[in-house]
């Protein structure tokens, strides 16, 4: 087996959802989003752990992650975060998936597909409060509401909108959008609806808007171990949101060269890396094909024997090379922290997206599908 690989800690996964759920309160319903593969780390056994830690919701993206889960043995309660598309309301109903809504389309389509199996499914209408991506207008929102009124197989159970700025401390357009959200929800009672969940709170407004959290919360990145980089619009320092989370992720890989070449040589493509010294080169088999950005080149860091060791030359599409010349010790077989942390020494998603000039995110997602993901800590079926 290729020896770069990621070990996925359930025990983590877990903690980190409790942790959450202590956070909000009792009176909130945590939706574990786990769309996007569960953020690169494995949709399937993430799924099932949070099943089993008790969560009441889980949110993906689509139908297809919807039915997958389901057919790994999920069974709670799932939110299709970004709907479904034409031709899978039957599916959307027959594996009792609860689609977000925000378009005349969608509320006949799943009208119709309930009625003929006599069933009813449960909608969370999505509105735009001004992040001007999906959503219904607060104009239009009076009609999608009667449309769904005259829906008798369709219950809205949840209404909900999505932040811009939740990041942000002081951002006023978090204001402006929770006033907006108020005055949908005045809307959609004012229209006889007494929806279960309004919602609108992800990991960063769950955890510095306390104001947003209403009945349900969708953390996402929180449930990996990380939070959002705090921000103030005013350019001032606030409070730190201090929250016990743990990284649930560990990209490792092993040294498979050690090379020792003398100083003024080129080193990897472009030779954007020259030798100024006798340097000890270690070469992992890890490139940009395995999810490694190639932005880190000649700028990120690995930890080898606890130590750090900086990339040196271009990133390629299937091998990194090391400068350990500082590591007297480092050979061939050696583990190599990607992501992750020894005694001394800690590499993680963000300072992946330091280097690389994004976020926690992109780095985490964009782990790809040939890095084998081994589930430690807990049950895996």
């Amino acid at each position: 087996m290729r020896p770069t690989w990621a070990e996925i800690d359930l025990s983590a996964l877990r903690h980190n959802f409790r942790t959450m759920k202590n956070l909000v309160g009792p009176g909130v319903t945590v939706c574990a989003v786990i769309k996007a593969d569960a953020y690169g780390h494995g949709i399937e056994p993430v799924a099932l752990a949070l099943q089993r830690e008790g969560a009441e919701w889980l949110g993906v993206t689509s139908t297809d992650e919807g039915s997958q889960i389901r057919d790994a043995g999920v069974n709670t309660r799932v939110l299709l975060m970004t709907g479904f598309w034409h031709g899978e309301e039957d599916e959307v109903v027959a594996r009792n998936l609860t689609s977000s809504v925000w378009d005349p389309w969608q509320v006949e389509a799943l009208q119709q597909t309930a009625s003929k199996r006599n069933a009813v499914a449960r909608i969370h209408l999505k509105v735009d409060t001004g992040m001007t991506r999906f959503g219904i207008g607060l104009t239009d929102l009076p009609k999608v509401l009667e449309q769904i009124r005259h829906s008798s197989n369709l219950e809205l159970e949840g209404v909900f909108t999505h932040l811009a700025s939740a990041e942000v401390v002081d951002a006023p357009d978090v204001e402006a959008q929770r006033e907006r959200f108020a005055q949908v929800q005045q809307i959609v009672c004012k229209s006889g609806f007494s929806p279960r969940y309004f919602h609108m709170a992800n990991t960063a407004a769950s955890i510095c808007h306390p104001e947003t959290r209403n009945q349900l919360v969708r953390p996402g990145l929180a449930m990996y171990g990380y939070i959002q980089r705090f921000a103030w619009a005013s350019g001032g320092r606030g409070p730190g949101y201090p929250v016990d989370l743990k990284h649930v992720l560990t990209w490792k890989t092993n040294v498979i060269s050690i090379r020792e070449v003398p100083a003024g040589r080129f080193v990897g493509y472009n030779g954007t890396f020259i030798t100024t010294r006798r340097t000890r080169i270690a070469g992992l088999p890890i490139g940009y094909a395995d999810g490694l950005n190639r932005r880190m080149s000649g700028r990120g860091r690995f930890i080898v024997r606890d130590r750090y060791a900086p990339i040196i030359g271009r990133i390629s599409m299937d091998i990194t090379l090391l400068d350990v010349t500082d590591i007297p010790n480092a050979g061939i077989g050696d583990e190599v922290l990607v992501i992750g942390e020894s005694e001394h020494c800690q590499v993680n998603a963000w300072h992946h997206a330091h280097f690389a000039d994004t976020i926690a995110y992109e780095i985490l997602c964009a782990i790809s599908e040939r890095v084998p993901r081994r589930a430690i800590g807990g049950e895996t079926k």
